[in-house]
């Protein structure tokens, strides 16, 4: 059996085999073995952000933009404001979300590469006070930039509005403990830092704020107070549930506790990065991030000025060699794109650098480096 691909990418991504192996079962949805494995995840989610008592997982069939899409019509009533925080791909999508749900908002945007600005967060709250809510992403993949969440929740809090973020990369890498930052309802799905496979989003939502949703949902199938008092008084979802794959995520959750949780996840994550970055700087490779700015989730490096470097090329050399990147998703610069998570160790990120090195030969590529740092 062929060895499939290193998924270098921000998701879909390589899961283990144990938990590939865990979907080679079929389960019924009214099953008590089912019920009891989706109530010991959602009880997990809750626990990775020390959420116990206040929190409760929603989740939702679809990809995470669902949950995005669903925390957004759920939480911003008619009679709401949301102030968005744009600096990438993800953060025009949200408004994009707005703007078909028909719910009032505006926005603040940066360059892809650069980080929120509190300051100006603060300034637009005090000049708007129809604003109710605020809406950021914790990790940009469009760029890999980690946003600054526990300084905009602050002012969000001290302004008496509400937070919601968008964790979809960086949940269970990245720390965001409600205990210490606080925010209403955070979306992300099965197929990212917890490693499981793409069909499931979930929104972790603030009891007390959920319970004053009923009624605001835009859709039928996107409404999480309903979806979320179904679930508590039958245990059953509205609408048929992706079995498997809620399956394939509680034993991915259980991966993650074996690994360390956030911590220890987190811990390789940042290693890889390390690792990664390393060793494409040692071939003139250049990131478009300074370290400081740089989320250990994905990487984007400018594109090389040499004349024989083609990126759909390189790509499918690598891809020859097992290894998946990402196209850049870049207004600012023309770049790619390789991630630090899934299921991958020092071994597979060393073995995908070698595996640059023998690309670029093949190319006949003399240096990674980009036009400016090329004619310097």
């Amino acid at each position: 059996m062929a060895q499939d691909p290193w998924l270098l990418t921000p998701g879909p991504l390589t899961t283990s085999m144990t938990v590939k192996q865990s979907m080679l079962h079929d389960w019924g949805s009214r099953d008590a073995g089912f019920i009891a494995i989706n109530d010991h995840m959602r009880q997990r989610l809750v626990a990775l952000i020390g959420g116990e008592g206040v929190f409760t997982t929603v989740p939702m069939q679809g990809s995470g933009t669902f949950a995005v899409e669903a925390m957004i019509g759920t939480f911003i009533g008619p009679k709401d404001k949301l102030l968005i925080l744009i600096n990438g791909a993800y953060g025009k999508r949200m408004e994009k979300i707005c703007t078909v749900a028909k719910r009032a908002h505006a926005t603040l945007e940066w360059a892809e590469d650069m980080p929120v600005d509190p300051a100006l967060v603060k300034l637009a709250l005090a000049r708007d006070p129809n604003i109710t809510h605020v809406a950021i992403v914790q990790c940009e993949t469009t760029s890999g930039v980690l946003n600054p969440v526990a300084d905009v929740a602050q002012i969000v809090a001290d302004a008496g509005k509400r937070l919601l973020v968008d964790a979809m990369s960086a949940f269970g890498a990245l720390e965001l403990d409600s205990r210490k930052v606080q925010y209403d309802a955070l979306a992300a799905s099965s197929n990212k830092c917890i490693e499981g496979v793409p069909g499931l989003g979930f929104v972790l939502s603030r009891i007390s704020a959920l319970e004053q949703t009923q009624g605001n949902a835009h859709a039928l199938t996107l409404d999480l107070f309903d979806q979320w008092q179904n679930i508590e008084k039958t245990k059953q979802y509205r609408f048929t549930p992706p079995i498997h794959c809620i399956v394939a995520f509680d034993q991915a959750l259980a991966e993650h506790e074996a690994e360390g949780g956030v911590a220890g996840r987190g811990g390789r994550y940042r290693n890889n990065c390390k690792i990664l970055v390393d060793g494409m700087r040692r071939m003139g490779f250049e990131t478009l991030l300074p370290d400081h700015l740089q989320a250990p989730i994905i990487v984007t490096f400018h594109m090389p000025a040499d004349k024989n470097f083609v990126f759909q090329t390189f790509y499918d050399k690598l891809r020859d060699r097992n290894f998946v990147i990402y196209p850049g998703k870049l207004t600012v610069a023309d770049s790619f794109r390789i991630g630090c998570i899934g299921r991958l160790g020092e071994t597979e990120m060393k073995a995908f650098l070698a595996a640059v090195v023998a690309v670029l030969a093949e190319m006949n590529v003399a240096s990674g480096a980009p036009a400016r740092k090329a004619a310097e």
